[in-house]
């Protein structure tokens, strides 16, 4: 299964570059680490907030239900 996946990307990198062209490769290469790079940041800022938030949900209870009047 893995060496189906090697040869798909294969193939799409020769059709990007009879597409485009070698001398574009490089600025396409530019421009999908920028968009991993900003996926990595938004996800670690998700993953910041939803554990902010958890921890912010979470007040102590008092288990044996009396509360003063």
């Amino acid at each position: 299964m893995g060496s189906d996946l090697l040869i798909i990307l294969l193939v799409i990198l020769v059709l990007v570059v009879m597409w485009r062209g070698p001398k574009t490769l490089p600025k396409l290469g530019e421009a999908l680490g920028r968009g991993v790079k900003e996926a990595k940041t938004e996800a670690t800022k998700a993953q910041a907030e939803i554990q902010s938030r958890t921890s912010d949900d979470t007040t102590p209870s008092d288990p044996s239900g009396d509360r003063p009047a």
